[in-house]
């Protein structure tokens, strides 16, 4: 296990008030590390409603987490790997039917966005999937859509998934995160070798309407609402059941050979070094092709343990799974990383690498310690808080 003593990224602070930054509200269990995000139903409401208000005004009005043009270099080879243990899968859930003889990749249900708040007030999202848990709840996507590294602060703000995610639009509900499972060296140090992250979800949320009322009415309602312009909205929204239940679940493959086929899927939208800009980040993208069968590294970002992948996308794919043995007929596969960095290895300032820490014992302990957690429901029937 390795640790570093620096904070990457550029960060100004010493290591020791960067560490006492990043850790203030965090619990550490050994490797692992777990930090509360919206802790209780009102502030999971107050979350909810925050992306629900003006017609999901800041869900359009987000754009992709991005990386400095000036971080996207070339990834050097590191040598082989030693896993630290015996590989290990779990399997995914809520296999779809056949879609026959079909060519084209058909899109995974379990792929969304998450939404956030950033450390400068702007409303970010990166790329990420549902992945099986006990209570069918739980969201995989990088360290660095999660915490915030950028302005060393703990976590960042609003922090929800929508899977599906198109327009404005969320198919099967918004997700609140409740807490967040992360590796200690990354919730601590920045290790980006370790940039990952599962974060335990809220059953979701829909809304059916915006109802007008009174101050009064609004005061005495305890359910998601808002309030602009003098007058006084609730958000008339309904539970929607645990994420699993609606999109399946993709499995988990750690401490696999390096050097096989996966899939990778994201929502890329930032242009190009060069600033080329060929996607839009409206609708998930996904490359194809065998993983580095050796380490590489990024000094930039003090890297020294990720694999990489051929594949020409752009930020915004940040957090999109890198799925080993997918089924096209299924649409499911075994999460074997996450896309976490962008690289140009033929210097001409396109991106044409991508990276992701190796899925290893370590990645398996921390996905254990989130796949028990139990989130529960945030309204009830009548669109209250549900207590």
């Amino acid at each position: 296990m390795k640790r570093i003593l620096l904070p990457v990224g550029g960060a100004v602070l010493a290591t020791g008030l960067l560490a006492v930054g990043l850790t203030s509200t965090a619990q550490a269990d050994g490797d692992v590390s777990h930090d509360p995000m919206a802790n209780n139903t009102s502030a999971a409401a107050s979350v909810a409603s925050f992306w629900f208000a003006s017609n999901g005004a800041a869900l359009r009005q987000a754009t992709q987490y991005t990386w400095d043009a000036k971080e996207v270099r070339k990834v050097v080879s590191k040598g082989g790997y030693t896993p630290d243990g015996s590989p290990g899968t779990t399997a995914p859930t809520g296999e779809s039917k056949s879609t026959g003889s079909a060519q084209n990749v058909n899109l995974p249900k379990t792929i969304g966005k998450v939404f956030f708040v950033d450390g400068s007030g702007k409303f970010r999202w990166c790329s990420a999937t549902s992945i099986q848990s006990n209570y069918r709840n739980l969201v995989a996507t990088a360290g660095h859509c999660v915490y915030d590294t950028d302005s060393n602060r703990d976590l960042l703000d609003n922090w929800v998934f929508v899977p599906g995610y198109y327009q404005g639009k969320h198919p099967w509900g918004i997700y609140v995160g409740k807490q967040a499972f992360t590796h200690y060296d990354f919730d601590t140090y920045e290790d980006y070798d370790r940039d990952y992250a599962f974060v335990t979800v809220y059953n979701g949320i829909q809304l059916e309407r915006v109802k007008d009322v009174s101050r009064k009415e609004y005061d005495g309602f305890n359910g998601p609402k808002r309030s602009w312009g003098g007058r006084y909205h609730l958000l008339l929204v309904k539970d929607a059941g645990r994420l699993g239940d609606n999109v399946g679940g993709q499995g988990i493959a750690w401490n696999q050979a390096t050097g096989k086929s996966v899939r990778a899927f994201g929502y890329p939208a930032a242009p190009h070094p060069d600033g080329n800009k060929p996607y839009s980040g409206v609708t998930p993208k996904n490359c194809y092709g065998k993983t580095t069968a050796k380490a590489v590294g990024a000094p930039w970002l003090k890297i020294e343990e990720h694999i990489g992948l051929k594949c020409a996308v752009t930020p915004g794919y940040d957090g999109g799974p890198w799925l080993l043995n997918y089924s096209n007929a299924k649409r499911l596969g075994y999460v074997n990383g996450v896309t976490s960095t962008f690289a140009d290895q033929d210097g001409n300032d396109r991106v044409d690498y991508i990276t992701s820490p190796y899925f290893d014992g370590e990645t398996a302990a921390v996905y254990n310690a989130a796949k028990n957690v139990w989130s529960g429901k945030i309204v009830g029937t009548n669109g209250e808080l549900y207590k």
